[in-house]
């Protein structure tokens, strides 16, 4: 119920509906190829521009619509939160799988992209690695989740975190290659200092299962993983102690 609500709601009194899942990832992917690409000249390991700064907005924008989301999921649900009982968790748990739907609609259209390229002449690397990707996907949800339940516990308290998480989300962004491949630093101590940030790895793989660029490193996954599963279980610690009494403080 709490799924169908939060896709319905987002696109009610709109005139183009769910086609809004193609048109944002779309702008943002050409604004990304002026700047990035023609400008800047940064390179794409010798993809063309547009499926290389699409695929790394597909991969993103669930993550980034996960943790935006559940990070306010006390302050925004409080009026349901006090009416009735049920497991708070039940609300983060259905924006991450919501959000799903975003993500395969944009996969769609990053899949006609490819389509059209392949057409075109281009060549594609794809192996036995695609079929990581629904891992990937539970990868980026359990990030996302854990990370916002964390942030939503403190938001009941701290709105400051409520701005921040927006604004952190867009620095995050940078440090992990959205809009650039890791092939292109150079700097070791740079490289260090990103490789400490668990969704490059992910991001990484993403390209390269379904692109055959970038690189698949297994060591690189599993650190991800364990801190994914470190940041679930400290949220869901806090989670529950917060659901106890934030009605008092929100």
């Amino acid at each position: 119920m709490f799924i169908k609500r939060d896709f319905a709601a987002q696109y009610k009194q709109t005139l183009l509906g769910p086609l809004w899942h193609f048109i944002q990832p779309l702008f943002t992917t050409l604004i990304f190829v002026v700047v990035f690409s023609k400008i800047a000249a940064i390179s794409t390991d010798g993809l063309p521009p547009l499926l290389f700064y699409l695929s790394g907005i597909t991969i993103w924008n669930y993550f980034s619509s996960c943790l935006i989301a559940t990070s306010n999921t006390f302050v925004a649900n409080a009026y349901i939160f006090g009416k009735v009982y049920f497991p708070r968790l039940v609300m983060p748990i259905s924006v991450v799988l919501s959000n799903m739907v975003k993500f395969g609609i944009q996969l769609l259209l990053l899949l006609g992209v490819m389509v059209w390229y392949a057409i075109d002449g281009v060549t594609f690397h794809i192996s036995v690695t695609l079929f990581y990707i629904p891992l990937l996907l539970v990868m980026m949800a359990g990030m996302g989740l854990g990370l916002g339940v964390i942030i939503s516990s403190l938001t009941t308290k701290y709105r400051d975190f409520t701005v921040l998480v927006t604004f952190g989300v867009q620095l995050l962004m940078y440090a992990t290659p959205v809009v650039y491949p890791i092939s292109v630093i150079q700097n070791q101590e740079l490289k260090f200092w990103l490789s400490l940030n668990p969704l490059v790895p992910i991001v990484e793989a993403f390209r390269c299962t379904l692109l055959g660029v970038g690189s698949f490193e297994s060591v690189q996954l599993l650190y991800s993983a364990l801190f994914i599963c470190v940041v679930l279980v400290i949220g869901l610690l806090m989670f529950g102690k917060v659901e106890k009494t934030f009605m008092d403080t929100v």
